[in-house]
C-alpha cells in the first residue's frame, strides 16, 4: 500500500504531481539537488494553496493539514528511505534517469516502486540499473497536472502485475483516469499523436505556408482543439521539445528526427515559451 511518496525533480511538473498526491491524503517529500529549484517549488505550493483558501472551497484547517503532509529536502537518502513510491520527474534524457536510479537503488525499501514521468523514454531502457527492474514503470502525467485528467500507465515487458496494478490504483486514488498502454512504444499514445500534429505544423511554418498564430487559429476553429499546437508547445516548453528531439536523434542518427527549424531557432534564442516570457507568442506584451 502506498502511503509515502517522494518526488525527485521539482520543476513545474514534479511540483504539481506532489500537490495532486497531497490533495488526496498522501505524504509527499519533494527532493531536488538544486536548492533554488526547491525554493521555487515551495513558493509555488504556498501560493497555490493560499489561492485555494482565498478563492476556492479549501478551509484553512484542511490547508494546514495538507501543508503538514508536504515537505522539501535536498538530502536524498533521508527523502527516500521510507518511500513506498518514488516519482522520477527529472529531465527527459536517458543519462539523467539512469543516474537517478543508480543513486537511489541502495537506499529505498525493497517494496518501493519507481515511476518515471518520462514523456517519451520507455522504462525498459533504464530499469536495468536497479536490482529489481519489475518495480520500475512509466507513469506519465500531462501539463498542467492539476487540470489534466489522464495519466498514461505503460505495461513494459519487465513490469510485474503487482507493480502495474498498484500504479493503476494510485492514479485512480488521486482522482485521475489511467490510460493503459499495453506495450512500450516511444512517446506512448498522446505524445505520438501530438508529435505528428506539431511536426506538420512546424513544417508548414518553416516553409512559409502560414504563421504559428494562423495555424493555431485553424486547428482550434476547424478541429475543435482547445489549444493550438504552438500554444501547447509554449505551455509545455520549447526547451523540453528540443531536448526530446535531440535525445531521439542521438539514438537513431536519423536527420528526420532533428527538431524543426522554428523549434531550434527559439531554443537557441532562449525563448522557451511561458517559462521565459516568450516563445511562439510574446507573453511580456499586454493584449
Amino acid at each position: 500500500m502506498i502511503k509515502q511518496i517522494t518526488v525527485i525533480g521539482v520543476g513545474l511538473m514534479g511540483t504539481q504531481i506532489a500537490i495532486a498526491a497531497v490533495n488526496h491524503g498522501y505524504k509527499v517529500i519533494c527532493y531536488d539537488v538544486n536548492f533554488e529549484s526547491l525554493k521555487r517549488a515551495k513558493s509555488y505550493c504556498n501560493s497555490w494553496y493560499q489561492k485555494q483558501c482565498l478563492y476556492g472551497p479549501l478551509p484553512i484547517e484542511e490547508f494546514l493539514q495538507r501543508k503538514q503532509n508536504l515537505s522539501f529536502s535536498d538530502n536524498l537518502e533521508s527523502s527516500i528511505k521510507d518511500s513506498d513510491l518514488i516519482i522520477e520527474a527529472v529531465s527527459d534524457t536517458l543519462s539523467a534517469k539512469k543516474d537517478v536510479l543508480r543513486k537511489i537503488d541502495n537506499h529505498i525499501p525493497t517494496h518501493c516502486i519507481i515511476a518515471s514521468n518520462s514523456s517519451y523514454i520507455v522504462s525498459s531502457l533504464f530499469c536495468n540499473v536497479v536490482k529489481d527492474p519489475s518495480k520500475v514503470i512509466n507513469m506519465h502525467f500531462f501539463n498542467p497536472v492539476l487540470k489534466m485528467d489522464v495519466v498514461e500507465v505503460v505495461k513494459g515487458p519487465h513490469v510485474s502485475d503487482e507493480t502495474f496494478n498498484t500504479i493503476l490504483h494510485f492514479v485512480r486514488s488521486i482522482n485521475k483516469t489511467p490510460i493503459i498502454v499495453e506495450q512500450e512504444i516511444y512517446g506512448s499514445i498522446v505524445n505520438r499523436i501530438f508529435r505528428a500534429i506539431t511536426r506538420e505544423a512546424c513544417y508548414l511554418t518553416d516553409i512559409g505556408i502560414a504563421s504559428p498564430q494562423e495555424i493555431d487559429k485553424a486547428v482550434k476553429g476547424a478541429l475543435g482543439h482547445p489549444m493550438g499546437p504552438f500554444e501547447t508547445l509554449d505551455l509545455t516548453g520549447i526547451d523540453l521539445e528540443y531536448q526530446v528531439y535531440m535525445e531521439n536523434f542521438k539514438s537513431t542518427g536519423n536527420v528526420e528526427d532533428l527538431p524543426a527549424s522554428c523549434i531550434s531557432f527559439l531554443y537557441e534564442k532562449g525563448w522557451y515559451g511561458h517559462k521565459s516570457g516568450k516563445g511562439f507568442y510574446d507573453y511580456n506584451q499586454k493584449e
